[in-house]
């Protein structure tokens, strides 16, 4: 059965060549297609250490199995890390990814002493039973301010303690999680994604109901109307006027399956002016005509 998914939702088995469709949803939600099974959903995450390390000439990890899913960033310096035998010399933008049982040491070098966050956690099913996540082993997706801000707010959240530490912590994580799927596997969006561009995204995400033009957002970001479709395009992989119908379309798509309105109103409230136009947009992006989408009453 083939399933939408958000990233929310990771897969036991997924593999680095999977074949990723082009998805017609907005990256701030990023759906994918793909053969999946529901009951391998991640429903928890259980975080065991968060650490970030600034190693000393001295430091080293002497040879020991790991326990659950490790993952280490590495933000400055050098180290070599030997995983079942096998040396990698790891760097600034480095990102290593090791699965539970396999044998791990590590060695940094003076000059070139290492910075590096650590989290060991194991993610589990909606049924509480373990899930893999088969990431590449090593991966380099350079040193991302962004997720660098992420792993300082995991590293303060969990020394903190306060109430509900752990729950906040669960959440960072994930946010951590959807950049490394995004940079390490899928490779969707480029490393440093422009702020100008994410600026448009959430203008699009939280105004999609209005009247929305290139023009307006080339304006806010600071740019030409030219140069800026092209960047758009570039960090999203789809045109302006192709994104924002995608948002209104996955907007109306909520609407119509509720049962609680009719295609003229979610048209209305989606941002087009007719019904025809959001006609055409919704069969073009769906394949059905939307009021198909919407569930039919049993007499």
């Amino acid at each position: 059965m083939n399933f939408r998914f958000s990233l929310s939702l990771w897969i036991r088995g997924i593999s680095r060549n999977s074949a990723v469709k082009t998805s017609p949803f907005p990256p701030a939600v990023l759906y994918f297609s793909m053969e999946i099974h529901p009951e391998n959903e991640i429903g928890s995450l259980d975080i065991h250490y968060i650490v970030f390390r600034q190693c000393t000439p001295a430091w080293r990890l002497l040879p020991h199995r790991v326990s659950n899913f490790d993952i280490t960033y590495v933000i400055q310096g050098n180290a070599g890390y030997t995983i079942d035998d096998i040396t990698y010399e790891l760097s600034a933008g480095d990102l290593l990814c090791l699965p539970e049982n396999v044998k791990k040491e590590a060695v940094t070098y003076p000059g070139r002493l290492m910075h590096c966050f650590s989290v060991n956690f194991q993610p589990k099913d909606l049924n509480m039973e373990r899930v893999e996540l088969h990431l590449p082993l090593v991966h380099h997706i350079g040193v991302r301010n962004d997720l660098i801000q992420l792993f300082d707010d995991l590293v303060y959240t969990w020394q903190e303690h306060r109430s509900g530490y752990r729950l906040k912590c669960r959440g960072i994580l994930s946010l951590i999680l959807y950049d490394i799927l995004e940079a390490a596997v899928f490779e969707t969006f480029s490393c440093d994604q422009d702020k100008r561009i994410k600026q448009a995204l959430r203008y699009i995400t939280r105004n999609y109901a209005k009247k929305i033009t290139v023009k307006k957002l080339a304006a806010m970001a600071g740019l030409n109307t030219a140069y800026f479709g092209v960047l758009f395009k570039r960090v999203t992989g789809v045109r302006v006027h192709q994104y924002i119908a995608n948002v209104r379309i996955h907007n109306a798509k909520t609407m119509l399956k509720s049962g609680a309105y009719r295609v003229a109103e979610v048209a209305e409230y989606c941002g087009y002016n007719d019904a025809f136009h959001f006609y055409k947009h919704f069969k073009r992006i769906v394949g059905i005509p939307p009021s198909h989408y919407i569930p039919r009453i049993s007499e």
